[in-house]
């Protein structure tokens, strides 16, 4: 088969396809027990929708406590003991439970919506602030919503935990970063080593937090570190702008040059030294870096605004705030986090650099993070944070959203956020193609065709997967000679891609143009990529036209066996074993494709297969070459 779905197309535009629950955006339901129960009656258990899904003992709030599991102890000052029955409930101003506000929180939290659960939790605690397994469920959530002065004053309830301690204690520091008290957040990082995952964090922050707390000895400490120590990256970072920051310029020189040198070095801070270049009024050595990085079909956007800058001899940027560093310090750590996945790390480092240094950038990084994370509400919230400062930075972000959009069954939503970056970012094509292939997803295959057809698009030399959509698009709209010639082109310019070779062999052994031909190209296309199960399909649905049934049998059980929710390759199988003579395997496969929610015209097919078998195939026309 082509694809798994035409919505597929925007995976390379990093439109992240996540899935959610079913309820993901219903509103959060507050469920409360009775407010005054007999005296020698616990309340009961209200059952709420989505709790089943929720081991017993997470889903049983911490307030609630049988009289025979509760020991007689003599309270200490500071924790008075859990009554063993509420009576009454606490309840706040608005008359909401503590239960039932912890309840709502836990089924926000289930739904997808952590912000929402993040702030029934909190209330909850504020009324039962001895619960401690009450505050560690608040603590943790706060750490994904974002609420760090919450998260802050939560830290002392999960001092028994160790990990979540660690991040209380991270965020202390950032906090008081973020308060001016420099002599505070260094005795937090003094007070003992941060242990795993935030001790690479603490390291990337120490040159910050030293210099705030007045320790320049320590701020600015030669950096010693391997060539393959990818700490060295920010830590050389961190030291050039400090002792610009003290005015000694030609260390600082000295220091991004080292950089500069490092493998990714340049990569991640060559702008951090074309702005400093232009603070020392080395115009014509910034400008060519920013010119090195307009290079090539992606353009840094800062880069962008560097260059202008320049040649309008504009005023350079602003030396960065110790804040500033700080936060390049924490989006460091996230983006190590995120090369290994680690997405809720990643997005706790980013709140605590966006505390810090709010800006475009880090919300666009934080969006994605959270995206990746299959946290769409948080996501949605993040990626809309994001200025039209910078055009193509908003791009990024509203293809983000469209992204979160599009995995909640948000279609228009999509198409509307992919419209705006277009709009935006109207020289950029990268946009306009996912705009594209997110208009083909629906079926406006017009629309999407008149996209890629724009003038300053549909050029010479213009990308292979350009070429390779406006083909899709074409074959949808029927017009196949146009289709196969673009196809074609896009193969001449990346001979081995399968994806390519996937759908140019698939559509001509479905049609019969060229059969042979087709076949051998998916031959080649399930070699490069022998886990895809739609090429597996596409191969065995080749054997299967050139009559090659017990072979094609094996290739399809196969590619049924990689993606068993398939309807068109369940639909292959039973074709394939009714060729074979295996009538009652394959009338249970076509049964099961009417399960997989098949489109109309192959529910059609398969009924009419049901009622009548699989009629003979028709004989296969000769072709040529293209």
């Amino acid at each position: 088969m082509r694809f798994s779905r035409p919505a597929s197309l925007l995976t390379g535009c990093a439109i992240l396809a996540l899935s959610t629950s079913a309820f993901a955006q219903d509103a959060p339901i507050l469920i409360d027990p009775p407010l005054n129960p007999p005296a020698n009656q616990a309340p009961a258990v209200v059952p709420a929708p989505g709790l089943d899904q929720v081991e017993p003992s997470g889903a049983l709030p911490p307030l609630i406590r049988p009289v025979e599991e509760i020991a007689v102890v003599e309270p200490e000052p500071a924790a008075p003991p859990i009554p063993a029955i509420w009576a009454p409930v606490p309840v706040d101003a608005s008359g909401q439970s503590a239960y039932g506000l912890y309840l709502a929180g836990r089924l926000a939290s289930i739904r997808g919506d952590r912000a929402a659960g993040s702030e029934f939790l909190g209330e909850a605690h504020a009324l039962a602030p001895e619960q401690p397994a009450l505050g560690e469920e608040a603590f943790r959530s706060g750490l994904f919503s974002g609420d760090l002065g919450d998260v802050a004053r939560l830290t002392p309830t999960v001092a028994d935990t160790p990990d979540l301690a660690e991040a209380g204690r991270m965020i202390e520091l950032v906090q008081a970063l973020r308060s001016g008290e420099g002599r505070r957040s260094m005795a937090l990082l003094n007070q003992r080593p941060f242990a795993e995952p935030f001790s690479a964090a603490a390291r990337y922050l120490t040159p910050a937090v030293a210099a705030a707390g007045g320790d320049w000895d320590t701020a600015l400490k030669a950096v010693d570190t391997p060539p393959t120590d990818p700490a060295g990256l920010i830590l050389h970072q961190q030291r050039a702008g400090l002792l610009e920051s003290r005015r000694r310029f030609a260390e600082a020189d000295a220091e991004y040059k080292i950089l500069m040198a490092a493998p990714g070095g340049a990569m991640l801070y060559a702008l951090d030294y074309a702005e400093f270049l232009e603070r020392q009024g080395r115009r014509d050595e910034a400008l060519a870096i920013y010119d090195a990085a307009l290079t090539g079909g992606n353009p840094n956007s800062e880069a962008v605004l560097g260059r202008a800058r320049i040649v309008g001899r504009g005023r350079p940027p602003a030396e960065p705030t110790a804040l500033q560093r700080a936060a390049d310090a924490l989006e460091f750590a996230a983006l190590q986090t995120t090369a290994a996945q680690s997405w809720e790390l990643s997005a706790i480092y980013l709140r605590m650099a966006d505390s810090l240094h709010p800006d475009d950038l880090i919300s666009l990084q934080l969006g994605q993070a959270l995206a990746s994370g299959r946290q769409p509400l948080l996501a949605r919230e993040a990626f809309a944070r994001v200025s039209q400062t910078d055009p193509i930075t908003y791009a990024r972000a509203q293809v983000g959203l469209a992204g979160a959009l599009d995995s909640q069954g948000d279609a228009e939503g999509a198409l509307e956020a992919l419209r705006r970056a277009d709009a935006a970012a109207a020289d950029q094509a990268a946009f306009a193609y996912a705009l594209a292939g997110h208009l083909q997803g629906m079926g406006r295959h017009e629309e999407a065709l008149a996209v890629l057809n724009r003038p300053t698009i549909n050029v010479a030399g213009q990308p292979a997967h350009f070429r390779f959509l406006r083909g899709a698009v074409l074959e949808n709209l029927n017009r196949i000679d146009e289709a196969e010639a673009e196809l074609w082109a896009a193969l001449q310019a990346q001979p081995n891609d399968p994806t390519i070779l996937n759908y140019l062999g698939y559509m001509w052994v479905d049609s019969g143009r060229r059969v042979a031909e087709g076949a051998g190209m998916l031959a080649r296309a399930h070699a490069a990529d022998p886990q895809n199960g739609n090429i597996q399909d596409s191969l065995g649905w080749a054997q299967f036209r050139q009559g090659q049934y017990e072979i094609a049998v094996q290739t399809l059980e196969e590619a049924v066996g990689k993606q068993p929710g398939n309807a068109e390759i369940v639909d292959h199988l039973g074709d394939a074993y009714w060729q074979v003579g295996r009538r009652r395997e394959a009338e249970w496969q076509w049964n099961r494709v009417l399960t997989l929610e098949p489109d109309a015209p192959r529910r059609a097919e398969v009924e009419q297969k049901l009622a009548r078998g699989l009629p003979e195939p028709p004989p296969l026309p000769d072709g040529g070459q293209p």
